[in-house]
């Protein structure tokens, strides 16, 4: 499970005892849960320094001990220089050896694969894991973006963010199909398709599971709809693990 998170989160008693609440019911389940930090709403355009997001980490890892996997910025590669990223990502490794601390969860735009080697020559080493929100490739059905990026670089990569899309009205110029059926097919095609283009992809995080406040009046990509009923694309699922 993964979920995205301010990088302020501890700093707001609120945010902070939703995410405490996220993690328990997580590690009740049973799952690993993947922290993904992210910018701030009382500061947008705000960039942490590298030792404002290594406390952050500590913060997390003295409040949830058993979270050891951390993403250093969703979506970096849409509005956060490579540069910046990297002395993040560094300063989340001397903050916790121990932890997997992914580069970063890249966007599957056309920026993606200069953006990671970029940020390789900033860091000065390759990350063991990097993550790909892969929604462009997925919903057209397509190899080209996962596939310049696992050229670009190396390390593992997991699929952090990725799904067939029902219904979407954020305003993104990027456009594909959308619709119950497709998000069906969509599904099907990430498992039988990208999760296999290489043995360096390890890991699928769809989302999401339904259609309530995660996704917003903007985005729909779940697999239960708003009446409670399953949806085409939970039955793909529940075929592909076998269940």
């Amino acid at each position: 499970m993964r979920i995205n998170v301010r990088w302020d989160v501890l700093r707001d008693p609120a945010a902070s005892a939703a995410l405490d609440a996220w993690l328990a019911a997580a590690r009740g389940a049973g799952a690993r849960p993947l922290v993904t930090f992210d910018r701030s709403p009382r500061r947008p355009s705000y960039n942490p320094s590298p030792a404002q997001l290594a406390g952050a980490l500590r913060g997390s890892r003295a409040r949830h001990p058993f979270v050891r996997e951390f993403s250093t910025w969703n979506e970096a590669n849409i509005n956060k220089r490579p540069q910046t990223v990297a002395r993040w990502y560094l300063a989340l490794r001397r903050a916790c050896p121990s932890c997997t601390i992914l580069g970063a969860d890249l966007l599957d735009r056309a920026n993606a694969g200069s953006w990671a080697r970029r940020f390789v020559r900033a860091a000065r080493r390759t990350p063991a894991v990097w993550g790909l929100h892969n929604y462009i490739d997925a919903d057209r059905m397509s190899t080209k973006a996962t596939r310049s990026l696992l050229r670009a670089v190396g390390g593992r990569i997991w699929f952090t963010e990725t799904g067939g899309i029902v219904r979407r009205s954020n305003g993104s110029a990027v456009r594909f199909p959308t619709g119950v059926s497709r998000a069906a097919k969509v599904t099907r095609f990430i498992f039988d398709r990208l999760a296999r283009l290489s043995p360096r992809i390890q890991r699928v995080y769809l989302y999401h599971w339904d259609t309530g406040e995660q996704g917003g009046p903007t985005w729909d990509s779940g697999f239960v709809g708003p009446d409670g009923r399953a949806r085409p694309a939970l039955e793909v699922l529940r075929r592909v693990l076998g269940r």
